[in-house]
């Protein structure tokens, strides 16, 4: 069994970044924990300790939840998750992970340097999103992007923002770790590893969340565009 020390660690990374973000824990233990674990391994313990991030999340900012802005979201994933698991059948796995690598670099390098006002969001877009969010989830563990650039659109406070995106994430998370636990992917091995990196991970978003709070929306959204580029590049270099 690999050493626990180095886990722990990237939990606490993990923790830290969607702490002050909101989003991009697997964004950083995913990549790291394949260099110690294996991927059936690696998935459902990224996905439980995202629950605890995104549960201390969602309590802390539990004031700007809303959940007319969220339930649209979820109502959208929810048929995205199913349409997402054929569609895996059918298409190019590494095409979309570069096209989508593409658009997410694309969007946020747009923003950065063009810097458009916010718009009004037609009621449909929220619904749109969720699918999409629900399609690549299912088919490619990478489904926050829609979700997020669609809240990066709105012109919502950085409180909504980050309540909207912990609400949804952990919603919809339930629901991925329940399917992992009635397919036998929640093995001992993953319980393992759970209980030695949960203090980390709560140390981690603690600690994000502290950094968030001393930081303006213009900076909290320049965080979020990096970290779309960054998911962009790691996206089209897994499909190279």
């Amino acid at each position: 069994m690999p050493n626990t020390y180095p886990i722990a660690l990237i939990f606490l990374a993990a923790g830290f970044t969607q702490g002050i973000s909101g989003f991009g824990s697997a964004l950083v233990a995913m990549p790291l924990l394949l260099l110690f674990l294996d991927a059936k391994t690696a998935v459902p313990l990224c996905m439980l300790n995202g629950l605890i991030i995104t549960a201390f999340l969602s309590l802390q900012l539990r004031r700007h939840v809303d959940w007319r802005k969220i339930s649209p979201l979820l109502i959208g994933c929810l048929p995205g998750i199913y349409a997402g698991a054929r569609f895996l059948k059918e298409a190019d796995s590494d095409l979309i992970k570069m096209l989508l690598g593409v658009m997410l670099i694309s969007y946020a390098l747009y923003n950065m340097f063009f810097k458009p006002r916010a718009r009004t969001i037609a009621p449909f877009w929220p619904y749109i999103a969720g699918f999409f969010t629900g399609v690549i989830g299912s088919a490619f563990s990478a489904g926050g992007p829609p979700t997020i650039i669609y809240t990066t659109l709105t012109g919502w406070d950085k409180d909504d923002i980050k309540a909207t995106l912990s609400v949804f994430f952990f919603t919809t998370g339930i629901f991925m770790a329940g399917a992992h636990a009635l397919t036998g992917l929640t093995t001992r091995a993953v319980l393992h590893y759970f209980s030695v990196s949960a203090a980390f991970v709560l140390l981690g978003v603690v600690a994000g969340s502290f950094c968030y709070g001393k930081v303006k929306r213009e900076t909290y959204l320049k965080i979020i565009l990096n970290l779309l580029v960054v998911m962009g590049g790691m996206m089209i270099f897994s499909a190279l």
